[in-house]
């Protein structure tokens, strides 16, 4: 889930962590576990609090090994913090919670232990292949996945009627002309909003076909030119020149919670961790909200995207992997998978995607409808190919910055605003010994 991870990483603060020459707690640190008796006490950094649920069992099963679960912070606090105990050589926790684009920053200066040498690569047939994809560099495993976050919309049944479209728009052609006749209604009423969303536009992106991230190793290529990245640029900057999206509400704030609550927003088309967060956030649009798949590119196809989503994975410098592991794979696809799925994890293992109860639960938030059937499809249909460059984390963050003025004035454009983020990135992971063009 990304709801608790929308703060930005400060570019000072993490110039430092990604210095490929910085001390790596290479794959030869740290202990390996205990032995089947003695008692060991596993630390795992997690913000996910459904995993704290999994402990009760585990720890019954398990009477040797003690978890303790520590919050952290946001993501970037937590890299930060973990990237500060390797490099001090004490304090490294046993397990830790990492975004799914923060995995290769930490795999490929070997500051992850590789889950293989546990028997990992048994447990891939049960993960969705997209998710399995993003923990995985250089063909071996270096976490597991833990929940995830299809791309999919959301919308507001009763405000598309109210605006005279009476299904969920199929296409991103049917989605500009409903945007138009929500527009007509007047007002706040938009059918989405965008203040420069980086993870939204990629998610565009991703499900056009668009792959401007390309890494192999150290070695990374960015190009924002290819035909999918161009032709979803495109339609985004179309919505945004016509005053069709609001570019002055923010996601995550106070007034996207008014808006969402009385409907003036239509839409929103995010990860699959939005059926827990919707709930909250607009308790009073119970019963309107609806979720269907991602708007198509082209008739008849069924192609989807991811937006967030996260994994665990065991520092290369943990005193107890041999323990830490037992545990990950106990919740994150053992016994404890069913409590926290029961908890809201929303998670990318098939036994729980292909599962009928899964599908056919009806939801009274939206509706009665049958949101897990909505996003095991979407799950099953997210486009392959994606990568992150490792250096994301730091990205991401510049992009904000970037967009910034483009959605206070209008000024300039997207493919403008995306080619000043492709030579930031390639100045900046150049410097951190990184190889990108």
């Amino acid at each position: 889930m990304r709801l608790s991870r929308k703060l930005r990483l400060l570019s000072a603060a993490l110039a430092p962590m990604l210095a490929l020459t910085a001390c790596s707690g290479g794959s030869g640190g740290g202990g390996t576990g205990a032995s089947a008796n003695e008692q060991v006490k596993i630390k795992v950094w997690s913000w996910d609090g459904t995993v704290e649920g999994a402990v009760a069992g585990f720890q019954a099963a398990n009477p040797n090994i003690k978890v303790e679960v520590v919050n952290a912070g946001s993501s970037q606090d937590e890299y930060k913090a973990l990237d500060n105990a390797i490099q001090a050589g004490s304090g490294v926790p046993d397990l830790v919670m990492f975004e799914y684009f923060a995995v290769p920053y930490f795999a490929i200066p070997g500051k992850l232990a590789d889950l293989g040498e546990f028997g990992a690569g048994k447990l891939q047939q049960d993960y969705v292949p997209a998710a399995w994809s993003d923990v995985t560099v250089g063909g071996k495993v270096y976490a597991l996945p833990s929940d995830y976050g299809p791309s999919a919309m959301f919308y507001n049944e009763a405000t598309l009627k109210k605006a005279g479209v009476d299904k969920p728009p199929a296409t991103w052609d049917e989605y500009y002309e409903a945007a138009k006749k929500v527009r007509a209604l007047g007002g706040d009423h938009y059918i989405a909003q965008d203040t420069g969303d980086i993870f939204f536009l990629l998610s565009l992106i991703w499900q056009a076909g668009g792959r401007p991230f390309k890494v192999d190793g150290t070695k990374v290529h960015i190009d924002f030119t290819d035909a999918g990245t161009t032709k979803a640029v495109a339609f985004w900057q179309k919505m945004l020149d016509e005053g069709l999206i609001n570019t002055k509400i923010t996601g995550w704030s106070d007034d996207w919670n008014r808006a969402l609550n009385d409907g003036s927003l239509a839409t929103q088309t995010m990860g699959g961790w939005l059926t827990s967060t919707l709930p909250e956030r607009a308790p009073k649009a119970s019963g309107d909200f609806k979720v269907a798949l991602m708007p198509q590119w082209e008739p008849g196809t069924k192609v989807g995207a991811a937006n967030g989503g996260s994994s665990f994975g065991i520092p290369a410098a943990a005193e107890h992997k041999e323990a830490a592991y037992k545990f990950l794979e106990y919740f994150a696809h053992g016994k404890g998978l069913s409590s926290r799925v029961e908890a809201g994890a929303f998670v990318p293992n098939l036994s729980v995607l292909d599962d009928k109860a899964f599908r056919d639960k009806e939801s009274t938030y939206f509706g009665g409808q049958k949101v897990g059937a909505v996003l095991a499809e979407a799950s099953e249909i997210v486009g392959s190919g994606w990568q992150y460059p490792p250096f994301f984390e730091w990205a991401r963050s510049i992009y904000g910055d970037l967009a910034s003025p483009f959605y206070t004035t209008g000024k300039g454009s997207l493919a403008e605003i995306l080619e000043q983020w492709r030579q930031r990135c390639i100045q900046y992971g150049n410097e951190q010994g990184f190889e990108v063009s």
